[in-house]
C-alpha cells in the first residue's frame, strides 16, 4: 500500500483523555515524524498536532482510535509521497 505524509488535528477538552492519546500516540511512535502541543489555559483546551509517514490504513485507524476518545476531536489531512517527492514538486 503506498505510504501517504499526514498531518493529524487533534483538540482536547476532556484532560483525563490526555493519558489514553499519549499511549496511542507512542504506540505508533514509529510512525511519527513529529509532534507539537500547545496547552490554551484559558479555554481548557490542549491542541496537538501530530506529522504522520504511514500507509493511508494506518493514518486513518490512528485518527479514529483517537477520534473515540472521550473529548477529543479529531481531523487530519495527507497526501501522497512519489519516488521523487510529495506531489512531484520542484523546488524553484
Amino acid at each position: 500500500m503506498e505510504e501517504k505524509i499526514a498531518i493529524i488535528g487533534l483538540f482536547v477538552e476532556d484532560y483525563e483523555s490526555a493519558t489514553a492519546v499519549n499511549e496511542l500516540l507512542h504506540k505508533n511512535g514509529s510512525k511519527i515524524i513529529g509532534r507539537m502541543g500547545i496547552p490554551y489555559r484559558e479555554q481548557g483546551l490542549n491542541i496537538i498536532s501530530v506529522i504522520v509517514h504511514a500507509t493511508g490504513d494506518e493514518i486513518s485507524a490512528l485518527s479514529g482510535s483517537l477520534g473515540r476518545l472521550k473529548g477529543v476531536t479529531v481531523r487530519s489531512m495527507q497526501t501522497s509521497i512519489s519516488q521523487k517527492g510529495i506531489n512531484d514538486h520542484e523546488e524553484i
